[in-house]
């Protein structure tokens, strides 16, 4: 059968015709995007992996966290630049295939895809042992297994759907962390009933060894334990092409990432810090943030911090499985992926791209089951660097787009990059030290994530390349050019 969906509204891209993604829809509301913008730079990672960063650095962390906030800042300001000028689906990628080349838009939407493949399977687990040890009943692979159904289910319906559960999902990580802010601050001041706040106070960023008792290179080190609890922060750009306003969802997005990671990481990590003395044994048995409401006596804080963990991982499952399904999508529409991926329902939902995304996660969720120190610990550290190398190539694209924005439709530069190009040039030399720095990291397996990360981007890149040299997918009018492309979808 066949559907005439309509198109997302979205302006002319620069030096081309109007981007209308195809079949998807206008169906994310203004208030999904937001939340889906507040939410996305809220990982799971922040509430479970901060205590070993805190462990490691000290209070110092604070900094480690600042670092990478302002480089999530600056390569977001590049990102919204060019997804205000063109939003669409395949964000980042889209715009690398058009400033870069199509070699680059194959090889950096292929390795994101493959990173959040990943993810289903890492977070469908963590999510399945928290359900476990409430319900031992059903065992953890039964829990896995029916996360996973329920948010293919619910991605499957409509991209409404999408945004409804997400538009929760993230609301209780909003609303958990902000009360965690507040109880922790009043704690510290010495002004919340009933509390004990003994162990609370600023002293605790410097009494016990000082700010950095680990010396200065700690700060590097707690920025490679960090840095990939940020990814996400760019799924605000691939969502906004199928809202009702694209560039303002893009333009929002973009100028409030500042406050979102001042907030939400710098002011939860300080408020942790500040409770509890950064080499309490409690942070690294119970987990920073249980060991903070625990140290003021709150009854069932271990529980109320799953409840807030099972919420986040929920979360990232559910926009993993999206963003997933909507590069693959991007993919197959510029021919760089099965045609079938471009597909979409009447509903304008990319339903191939979907079962196949999370067809890949129920396998890698059977190698976490069954193979957990050979094979899924290699998919898990090959696409570990993922992140930065993303935003490296965002840094060059942005160098590139921003000409020819400039040259073909200057109307459309509604975000600007401060500073361009001297602080998008440092922002690329930062991400470099940083992939460099992994290198030397033996402890927590940075050489190991780099090199086997390189390794598979590598792989994707010797495809890509051998693609483009023999034409592969090409055709006389690509379809990310085409206003036509997705007027008639076929579904099954």
């Amino acid at each position: 059968m066949t559907s005439q969906p309509t198109p997302t509204k979205a302006a002319d891209g620069p030096g081309g015709p109007a981007e209308p993604d195809g079949g998807l829809q206008a169906g994310l509301k203004n208030r999904h995007l937001s939340m889906i913008a507040i939410g996305g730079v809220i990982g799971a990672g922040l509430f479970v992996g901060s205590s070993s960063g805190i462990a490691t650095a000290g209070p110092g962390i604070l900094l480690s966290y600042a670092l990478v906030g302002t480089l999530v800042v600056l390569v977001m300001r590049m990102l919204g630049e060019m997804s205000a000028a063109n939003p669409t689906s395949g964000s980042f990628s889209a715009h690398a295939d058009r400033a870069l080349g199509r070699w680059a838009g194959f090889s950096i939407g292929w390795l994101y895809w493959f990173f959040w493949v990943v993810v289903l399977a890492v977070e469908a687990t963590a999510g399945a042992k928290i359900l476990e040890g409430w319900i031992p009943a059903v065992p953890q692979w039964g829990w896995a297994l029916i996360v996973m159904v329920v948010l293919t289910a619910t991605n499957l319906v409509s991209v409404g759907s999408y945004g409804e559960f997400e538009f929760w999902f993230a609301g209780i990580k909003v609303v958990a962390i902000g009360g965690f802010i507040v109880i922790g601050a009043l704690a510290i001041l010495g002004v919340l009933p009933g509390a004990d706040t003994d162990k609370a106070g600023i002293g605790n960023l410097t009494d016990h060894g000082g700010f950095l008792p680990n010396g200065p290179g700690a700060i590097l080190t707690g920025v490679l334990l960090v840095v990939f609890s940020f990814m996400g922060s760019e799924i605000a750009t691939l969502a906004a092409g199928e809202s009702e306003d694209p560039q303002r969802a893009v333009t929002k997005s973009t100028n409030s990432i500042i406050w979102r990671v001042g907030v939400f990481y710098l002011g939860s990590i300080f408020v942790v810090v500040a409770l509890l003395p950064w080499n309490d044994p409690s942070i690294k048995e119970q987990g920073s943030y249980v060991a903070a409401l625990d140290s003021l006596g709150i009854a069932h804080a271990g529980q109320i911090m799953n409840f807030i963990v099972l919420t986040s991982v929920l979360s990232c499952l559910n926009s993993g499985l999206y963003t997933a399904s909507r590069m693959a999508f991007s993919l197959g529409r510029r021919k760089d992926a099965p045609k079938a991926f471009a597909r979409t329902t009447s509903r304008g939902v990319p339903r191939t791209a979907i079962l196949v995304s999370v067809a890949f996660g129920f396998v890698a969720v059977f190698f976490n089951y069954k193979f957990p120190d050979s094979v899924f610990l290699f998919l898990v550290n090959s696409s570990g660097a993922v992140a930065l190398f993303v935003w490296l190539v965002i840094c060059f694209s942005q160098l590139r787009m921003r000409k020819i924005i400039q040259r073909e439709a200057p109307e459309k530069l509604v975000v600007k990059m401060w500073l361009y190009p001297y602080l998008t040039w440092a922002t690329a030399a930062l991400i470099v030290f940083v992939l460099g720095y992994m290198l030397t990291d033996t402890e927590h397996d940075g050489r190991e994530t780099v090199l086997l990360s390189l390794l598979v981007a590598a792989v994707v890149l010797v495809i890509a390349v051998i693609r483009q040299k023999t034409g592969a997918g090409a055709s006389s009018v690509r379809a990310s050019d085409d206003p036509r492309d997705g007027a008639e979808v076929k579904v099954g």
